[in-house]
């Protein structure tokens, strides 16, 4: 198979490239035979064929996170030191990739001045949370929801109608596992410089 493809709809995932079109193209990191950019295309040689991708000046990017992909943690911005807590998340690689990352790890409720919180969230009510969590964060800090891709008890519209309620607003979603989605909640920009004096809410 031969194919040539636009960048609309195109996008890396931590272990997979994939094409959302008409016809929609996924193709895993680890069937990939080789990968060449040249004048904004990207050319993938694969188990299923060769696609190509006009990206413009994407694509030299691209050739580089292919051959060297980002971790989980670095894509959910966990940086060294950082503190972080995890609430229900019981994936055994991420917990150790976030052990191998930082020290300072709450597995339970989130200590006062936390920069990243992950709430797994597979029912609606832990979506309840996400207030009371909120006063555990940094004035930068973010909450991560994660949650179960496609149907079930909890949908993307739930998801993201929690946010709004919960003083927050979703900035980033990205795949956390075959299973799995995480969305990105942060306190807004314009209410920031007032948290200082803010009462940590009680879990």
């Amino acid at each position: 198979m031969t194919s040539r493809r636009r960048s609309n709809g195109s996008g890396l995932e931590h272990n997979a490239l994939i094409f959302r079109g008409d016809l929609r193209l996924v193709i895993p990191f680890k069937e990939i035979a080789s990968v060449a950019a040249a004048r904004g295309a990207l050319r993938v040689t694969f188990s299923g064929g060769t696609a190509t991708f006009r990206l413009g000046p994407l694509a030299e990017r691209w050739v580089e996170r292919i051959h060297a992909p980002k971790s989980l943690v670095d894509k959910l911005g966990v940086k060294p030191g950082g503190r972080v807590a995890v609430l229900g998340v019981t994936d055994a690689a991420f917990r150790r990739q976030l052990r191998e990352r930082t020290t300072d790890m709450a597995v339970g409720p989130p200590r006062a001045a936390s920069d990243l919180i992950f709430l797994l969230a597979e029912r609606k009510h832990a979506l309840r949370r996400l207030r009371a969590l909120r006063s555990r964060l940094k004035p930068n800090g973010a909450i991560w929801v994660v949650a179960p891709k496609g149907r079930g008890a909890v949908r993307e519209a739930d998801v993201l109608a929690a946010g709004k309620p919960a003083g927050l607003v979703d900035v980033k979603v990205v795949a956390f596992s075959k299973t799995h989605t995480a969305h990105k909640f942060m306190i807004p920009v314009a209410q920031r410089e007032s948290r200082p004096g803010l009462a940590v809410t009680p879990l």
